[in-house]
């Protein structure tokens, strides 16, 4: 039976989450009878990271540009499903996840969207952190963690923006969801079955991180600071 999603998987050395990632979203379609693909686009892995895909029945294809948004759109470039899916490797899906994607894009009011993001821990500084950083998401108004959307809508937006070196998730949601209101459709958010995700930043760098460099989080919303980018996501040692 031909796959009905396709999940997109970013990964550079992921090889301590890639595992529950993929196995999280298999159980989800399994429970709504879905059948899925599994993208997996590597990115410069020097550990088991395609191993461990592949193992779990998962496809992989190389990307080594130092940018996230093309690591993305390699992973959805090579899907070959009606629906697309896009979730980080360190996220997992909720036993209702898939079946709540398909659900959405089968009623023909969404272009798509994205979903509630849980993190396996709080704290005190990581709740104060994330009020440092949702007045740059409320203020576009788009909900991101998790992307769901029609392959051909993919093509139509130009997929993700690769002049961006962070914060492509959130430009590709506005981007989206103003494609979605030239065609009269709404972009949606997915809440009860939406995403959960980990913990490692606030574990490398400290649950007040945020809190104590705004300036970072200027520089890594606005997207083009190559020195905000490295310290932060490409160059932390994983």
């Amino acid at each position: 039976m031909a796959p009905t999603v396709a999940v997109a998987i970013p990964a550079h050395n992921e090889a301590a989450y890639i595992g529950a990632c993929i196995r999280s979203l298999q159980e989800s379609a399994a429970l709504a009878s879905i059948p899925i693909e599994i993208v997996v686009a590597l990115n410069r892995c020097t550990d088991r990271t395609q191993a461990i895909a592949q193992q779990l029945g998962a496809r992989c294809v190389n990307e080594d540009k130092k940018c996230i948004a093309a690591v993305r759109n390699a992973a959805v470039r090579a899907t070959s499903a009606p629906y697309v899916v896009t979730i980080d490797a360190d996220s997992q899906a909720r036993p209702g996840t898939v079946a709540a994607v398909v659900r959405n894009l089968r009623r023909g009011k969404f272009i798509g969207g994205g979903s509630a993001i849980t993190p396996e821990r709080l704290s005190l500084g990581i709740v104060c952190s994330l009020a440092v950083v949702a007045p740059y998401v409320v203020r576009r108004g788009v909900s991101a963690g998790m992307f769901w959307f029609e392959r051909p809508t993919f093509d139509a937006i130009g997929g993700f923006d690769e002049t961006l070196l962070s914060a492509e998730d959130l430009d590709f949601g506005v981007r989206l969801k103003r494609h979605g209101q030239t065609l009269g459709l709404r972009y949606g958010t997915i809440w009860k079955d939406g995403i959960v995700t980990s913990c490692r930043k606030f574990d490398k760098f400290g649950d007040w991180y945020l809190v104590r460099n705004p300036r970072l989080v200027r520089d890594l919303v606005k997207g083009n600071s190559r020195s905000a980018a490295d310290g932060f996501y490409y160059d932390v040692e994983r």
